[in-house]
């Protein structure tokens, strides 16, 4: 199998890239997101997968390999083949796409198309457990109100852990950034 490419890149559509590599064109499926970031004739770099079908062979190119982990979990879940994963990618950044998994957001997998609402289901029930620690929120990645809730709560001497549980008990509650604060402390003052 085929897991990286390096080359230059000789063509690109709305969905695929040509990148040129010892004199072989690889026509590798990729995010949009690489695609609009990637220039003909610039040298890229892809994590690939490769993806045998009995009348094809295709390549699936990630920037990262940890887009390509979560691509290959996508494609654990039943019922998901690259072409519907490749679109959950066109749907956000892998950090929003955690996100959704972690605290269950079936509006988000819903609105990718050729992905309904029992695959959107199917999606958060399967991967949930299987994300572990690569599902964790990214505290570090947090901004703005988010970030003021971690660092009050990290002050009091909370855990990293205890500061993601409290964070997602209080990510759609209404009121000032004070307001989420105590309700994160309450929350976990109960435990």
């Amino acid at each position: 199998m085929i897991g990286f490419v390096d080359g230059k890149l000789l063509y690109k559509t709305s969905q695929h890239l040509i990148i040129l590599t010892g004199g072989i064109g690889f026509k590798i499926f990729t995010t949009v997101d690489l695609i609009n970031a990637s220039e003909t004739g610039q040298k890229i770099s892809l994590f690939t997968y490769t993806h045998v079908k009995d009348d094809a062979l295709d390549l699936y190119g990630f920037a990262n390999p940890e887009n390509l982990a979560m691509f290959e979990l996508f494609l654990s879940v039943s019922g998901i083949g690259p072409k519907t994963a490749m679109s959950i990618f066109s749907a956000g950044k892998i950090e929003r796409i955690k996100e959704a998994i972690v605290k269950g957001d079936v509006a988000f997998f819903s609105a990718v198309p050729r992905l309904g609402r029992k695959n959107a289901q199917k999606i958060i029930i399967e991967l949930r457990s299987k994300l572990g620690s690569l599902g964790e929120l990214d505290l570090a990645a947090e901004s703005g109100e988010s970030k003021e809730i971690i660092d009050a709560l990290k002050s009091f001497g909370f855990s990293p852990s205890e500061t993601k549980e409290a964070l997602r008990s209080v990510s759609d509650s209404q009121g000032t950034t004070s307001d989420k604060i105590k309700l994160a402390l309450k929350f976990l003052g109960r435990k």
